[in-house]
């Protein structure tokens, strides 16, 4: 491996390149300037996630030999010896945090979130583009739709299946924008007027929506509008009429199809769903990434016989009802999820040593992410002017301490207003769901997003417990109380924290992408809760 040598820095020649002629033109940071400050941070923190290690294994050692000393005593005993040594700490007084300039897709609107890997770029673009999406589709290829009754998913089009979407469509109309009387299912005809919209039901009767202030705007002209905007709880879906189109031209009010305003936000992942163990494999992440806050990343790819470029959406744009413009995003919510603490990386040596991977991601992401905030970019990200990183894997309120501090550093190394750099902490280690309070208060300015993750937190509960005993198989555990209690004191305690209206309280991914049906019905309570994503 080739590498670049700056002062106390090797820098894998690759990702020298790619920082030097790439990512740091346009941000107004020269490279001299970014590789002292660089190097200048790493000899600050590098000693200090060390420790933050070297405490890990100190407790552990005592937690296995505790075990074996005392497999079968009290709750009451083994809290008191938690809190011993150090492990449990104090729960801080109450607080509210104090997080500023948080985009409302995290602060006020409720929503999906998506977690996908950010080195495949055609991954990353279509999870970018799932701020809209089809609900005919959705609808039609996933269980969440039945396939009795003739309705089978087939290799053609099935008109019993495409009658059956229609009809759940008209459905789930009739849940998020009620009429003052009938239904959407018996709608024959959509028309607007400069005071609201007016439906035709089958009868020749005309209804108009309970709340008429749902229909908010349209695209075309008012008298022959191509899609009508609807809002409901401050998310849009857009009825798309098309009376050419084949399935619009058969459906008796015209409607092609039901576009929803679906992820608010993704996790552009760095971290679990990504393999990059080198420097080749970092300056792709890397890459990627300044695409997306570059507006830039594109892949060429084939679908359906053709040939096509993928980009990112544009912003959706609306005639008001009120004679104002409405622009609407058209891209979820970027974070980047940077590596946890334990991992080094040899893409960047410093003294020699491969650097830890989690101050690499912080420095170089938030460098990138600058040229979202220095809008050089069609499209923006963050409209309030903010970086959103999510933090994994740390264990307790020091790690989360110690993330805080280096964004600090981070945003001085950039020139960056003080909390310009938001976290989002993964409540997936058990020394941070027991100590979750004190977690939060340690990135009160800052912390923007609380989630929990059932795989991590159960593989960390089995690793600090090992020498305790035995453990259910997986789909036991799930069933087990602790697990309840874990996910219902991540919501709890973010909201006594004040997070409601300032940020994020999710839940973690669905893995199985084949069971919709089952994710919808597991993943409706999280927001029932009290939490706004999942």
């Amino acid at each position: 491996m080739a590498y670049h040598t700056h002062g106390r820095l090797q820098i894998d020649a690759t990702l020298a390149d790619f920082i030097n002629t790439a990512a740091l033109p346009m941000t107004n940071i020269n490279s001299v300037d970014f590789w002292d400050g660089f190097a200048t941070l790493l000899a600050e923190f590098t000693p200090r996630n060390h420790v933050l290690l070297e405490k890990r294994d100190q407790l552990q050692a005592q937690i296995d030999q505790h075990h074996k000393e005392h497999p079968n005593e009290p709750f009451a005993d083994y809290k008191a010896f938690l809190q011993k040594i150090g492990y449990l700490v104090p729960a801080p007084t109450d607080f509210t945090i104090t997080t500023q300039d948080v985009d409302p897709e995290l602060a006020t609107m409720a929503g999906p979130q998506l977690v996908v890997p950010i080195n495949n770029a055609r991954y990353a673009l279509n999870a970018a583009n799932a701020r809209w999406g089809s609900l005919y589709d959705a609808l039609y290829g996933t269980d969440v739709l039945s396939q009795e009754n003739g309705a089978e998913k087939t290799s053609s089009y099935n008109p019993i299946r495409g009658k059956a979407v229609i009809s759940q469509a008209r459905q789930y109309l009739n849940d998020i924008a009620p009429l003052t009387h009938g239904s959407h299912t018996d709608a024959v005809r959509y028309t607007l007027t400069p005071s609201g919209l007016l439906i035709t039901l089958q009868d020749a009767t005309q209804t108009t929506l309970a709340a008429p202030e749902q229909c908010v705007g349209y695209q075309g002209e008012l008298n022959a509008p191509t899609a009508i905007l609807i809002k409901h709880n401050g998310l849009h879906i857009e009825l798309q009429i098309d009376a050419n189109h084949p399935i619009g031209g058969v459906d008796p009010a015209n409607i092609k199809d039901i576009l929803v305003e679906s992820a608010l936000s993704t996790i552009m992942d760095c971290e679990d769903s990504v393999a990059a163990v080198d420097a080749e494999d970092k300056t792709l992440v890397y890459q990627n990434w300044l695409g997306l806050m570059q507006g830039t990343l594109s892949i060429a790819m084939e679908k359906n016989g053709k040939s096509l470029i993928r980009r990112m959406n544009a912003d959706r744009e609306y005639h008001g009802l009120n004679s104002q413009p409405i622009v609407l995003k058209g891209r979820s919510l970027m974070f980047v999820r940077n590596v946890g603490h334990l991992m080094t990386n040899d893409a960047i040596l410093f003294d020699g040593q491969p650097i830890y991977e989690g101050i690499m991601d912080g420095v170089i992401t938030s460098l990138i992410a600058l040229h979202d905030l220095n809008r050089n970019s069609e499209f923006v990200n963050s409209r309030t002017g903010s970086i959103y990183i999510v933090k994994p894997k740390m264990h307790g309120p020091e790690e989360v301490k110690f993330s805080d501090d280096l964004f600090n550093a981070i945003e001085d190394l950039l020139s960056l207003k003080r909390y310009t750099i938001k976290i989002g902490i993964m409540d997936e280690e058990r020394r941070t769901s027991v100590n979750l309070k004190a977690c939060i208060e340690q990135a009160k300015a800052r912390v923007v997003f609380i989630n929990t993750g059932f795989l991590d937190r159960t593989g960390d509960e089995i690793h600090t417990s090992m020498q305790k005993g035995v453990f259910a198989p997986k789909a036991e555990l799930k069933q087990r109380p602790w697990i309840h209690a874990y996910e219902q004191a991540n919501v709890i305690t973010g909201l006594h924290a004040g997070m409601s209206g300032k940020a994020q309280i999710g839940k973690g991914m669905w893995p199985i992408p084949d069971q919709m049906a089952n994710m919808m019905s597991a993943k409706i309570g999280h927001p029932q809760s009290g939490a706004n994503t999942a």
